[in-house]
């Protein structure tokens, strides 16, 4: 098998793509994980490492969502893709999958709405589901 440098590019842009999914997965899996974990008694969602890089990452998206940005992510997969020479997607990574998975679009403040009140869902578990306190 050869490797050729379009078969690279795209090798990259499928491992951010990968990644893309990790991030909205950990985002969307976590906050489901800590209000699970608060009826099952799971202690590990109260670690307090763990709820700042969680609040942290919805707090980037919605972020980017209020500022009118695309994900870096989704600009550097589409710049690998196009540099291949292979189709991309217009939009959001969000919302160009859930079109794809649920033939749903709706405008992109639709999106911005939904990703704050996630965030809002999420910055209210640190109140519901309190992490445990610096040990020194």
């Amino acid at each position: 098998m050869v490797i050729t440098k379009q078969w690279l590019l795209l090798l990259l842009a499928d491992a951010i793509l990968i990644l893309h999914v990790l991030f909205v997965a950990f985002v969307v899996l976590g906050l489901l994980a800590i209000y699970a974990g608060y009826f099952l008694a799971w202690q590990w969602v109260r670690h307090r490492g763990f709820r700042i890089v969680h609040l942290c990452a919805i707090g980037y998206v919605v972020g980017q969502a209020w500022l009118g940005m695309v994900c870096p992510l989704t600009t550097w997969e589409m710049a690998l893709r196009i540099e291949a020479g292979a189709a991309t997607y217009a939009g959001s990574f969000i919302q160009y999958w859930l079109h794809s998975l649920l033939y749903y679009s709706a405008p992109d403040w639709v999106f911005g709405v939904v990703y704050s009140i996630f965030g809002g869902l999420v910055l209210a578990s640190w109140w519901v589901v309190r992490p445990r306190k610096r040990v020194r």
